[in-house]
């Protein structure tokens, strides 16, 4: 049996009271949480590979909400089955075939449009995670209306040029450990983009931390990681209100 590379293993994961509420976007839905108070500030948040419905995820969109964000949490996967983790890993390529994170332009359009005119959003920030954080990586060098963005451990993919020629502020997070992305990957990611980079980027890699590690409700932390996790989420929400 393939090893997961996706789960961070907490054990079983709790089960989660979600703050916000569900609503159609066009074709889209949708997973919102607006804070006790007006603001024009939006924080998109993209889902991994277990879709919008998953604990962890709603989770971080409350978490966005309770620091001041509209927070929004579109399900990208339109529909379509999310990854569960009882599939087996030798289908996953065949699976991504069907789920590519660079084919959310749409999507992204629709949240954006209904965001601007329902929420009256003024600026925008996006932070996607695993899956996400590649569907961010790829919206962040397409859509300029998008202010600024957090990609947490997102897969480095195509090593074509432009793909580091980002229109806003990005700050790119991972795990030590994670053994979906090489060191390697990062050191070129590092020196594409002061290369071709015109705008803020950042690096940052978290000691001995593994894939999925910054997105863990509070009880399926390990003792060890949470300081780590807890400093991961602090530096994204530094990020976002940087430019948001």
């Amino acid at each position: 049996k393939m090893a997961d590379p996706f789960l961070y293993d907490s054990g079983e994961r709790s089960r989660y009271r979600c703050r916000g509420q569900e609503v159609q976007i066009e074709h889209i839905k949708a997973y919102i949480c607006k804070p006790s108070f007006f603001t024009d500030k939006v924080v998109i948040v993209v889902h991994d590979i277990f879709g919008w419905l998953f604990p962890d995820i709603r989770y971080i969109t409350d978490l966005v909400a309770l620091h001041g964000y509209i927070a929004v949490c579109p399900d990208f996967f339109k529909g379509k089955e999310p990854w569960k983790t009882t599939d087996h890993w030798a289908d996953f390529a065949d699976w991504m075939k069907d789920h590519d994170p660079m084919k959310v332009d749409r999507e992204a359009d629709v949240v954006l449009k209904y965001l601007k005119e329902q929420c009256g959003a003024k600026k925008i920030g996006i932070v996607g995670f695993s899956w996400g954080g590649m569907a961010v990586h790829h919206l962040m060098r397409k859509n300029p209306q998008l202010d600024a963005a957090v990609s947490l451990y997102g897969r480095i993919v195509r090593d074509s040029e432009e793909r580091y020629n980002l229109l806003n502020p990005t700050f790119f997070i991972f795990g030590e450990k994670d053994h979906t992305i090489s060191y390697d990957q990062i050191t070129l990611l590092e020196e594409k983009l002061k290369q071709y980079c015109e705008v803020a980027y950042k690096i940052k890699v978290y000691p001995g931390q593994v894939h999925g590690f910054a997105q863990l409700k509070p009880e399926d932390m390990k003792p060890q990681d949470k300081p780590y996790i807890e400093e991961a989420r602090q530096d994204m929400f530094d990020w976002i209100k940087m430019y948001i």
